[in-house]
């Protein structure tokens, strides 16, 4: 191998390699507590916020936890092709704005993004790039519980979420890893997609992120 070709491959491997990570899974698998969580470990990753027409929660903050907008300000963002994608999900608009993905892509950061399984799949398709964790619960009995733990929404409405979550389950191997996040055990399926990230910043055939 030639000086030049060695000095190259040095200067690749001192570059930052930034990774688009997508947490995905069905409703009730603990997407946003697992995103939380890692926030509140310190690691440095660019957390994007998803967009949504859905109706806030209580303790929910506009621009930490979601961006809650009207529908006519969601179809303006639409007819801008201001998301990377979106879907609707539960009778709700959904979707991730491109502009922060690239302004921290852009500064060398790692981007970590909490999607539904519907948009996971528009971004395989517009971002080949993309590393895809799908998250799920050790049991579909467990991943009841959780969702009739909420109490968030009507009987009817909790039937249609557990009906879909089945569905869901069938699209796990569109993904590239999957994490179980098992009762009680929050901070170890943390530990798990951090790993994963490792694992992929060390890659020789590096997955570049273009938008």
């Amino acid at each position: 191998m030639a000086k030049s070709d060695m000095r190259q491959w040095y200067q690749w491997v001192s570059e930052p390699h930034p990774l688009l990570v997508l947490v995905s899974g069905p409703s009730g698998v603990g997407k946003d507590t697992v995103v939380q969580r890692v926030k509140e470990l310190g690691h440095p990753f660019h957390f994007v916020v998803t967009a949504t027409t859905r109706p806030r929660r209580p303790n929910e903050v506009h621009g930490v936890d979601y961006f809650f907008h009207s529908e006519a300000e969601f179809e303006a963002m639409l007819e801008n092709g201001e998301l990377l994608e979106h879907a609707m999900v539960y009778g709700e608009h959904k979707g991730v704005p491109k502009a922060q993905v690239r302004q921290a892509l852009a500064s060398g950061q790692d981007v970590l993004m909490r999607v539904d399984v519907q948009g996971a799949a528009t971004v395989r398709y517009l971002v080949p790039g993309v590393i895809t964790v799908f998250l799920t619960a050790a049991s579909e009995d467990e991943l009841v519980k959780r969702l009739e733990r909420r109490r968030t929404e009507s009987a009817r409405k909790l039937l249609r979420r557990i009906a879909l979550a089945r569905e869901e389950m069938e699209r796990i191997v569109e993904f590239d890893y999957v994490v179980v996040n098992r009762e009680n055990q929050l901070d170890e399926t943390v530990r798990q997609i951090v790993a994963i990230m490792k694992a992929e910043r060390c890659r020789v055939q590096w997955r570049e992120v273009k938008l």
